[in-house]
């Protein structure tokens, strides 16, 4: 055994689900990501911070320390 001819284990990898790529591949049409709804949009980016409508971590915390209004 040598550096040039190592390998994964046999069944260790997973192929790569490629979607949008047609109705044969078994992924076309929504592309997995279901009808409607703002997740299905392209562009879709939630909010930093965002923990699914429990209330943020940084919002939890109080307030620490002073904020001087000159800076």
């Amino acid at each position: 055994m040598s550096l040039n001819n190592l390998k994964p284990a046999e069944g260790s990898t997973k192929s790569r689900k490629r979607i949008a790529r047609g109705q044969g591949s078994g992924h076309g049409g929504t592309a997995t990501r279901g009808h409607k709804g703002a997740k299905s949009r392209s562009g879709y980016k939630s909010k930093i911070g965002f923990e699914g409508g429990q209330m943020p971590l940084y919002r939890r915390l109080p307030k620490r320390g002073f904020n001087s209004i000159k800076k």
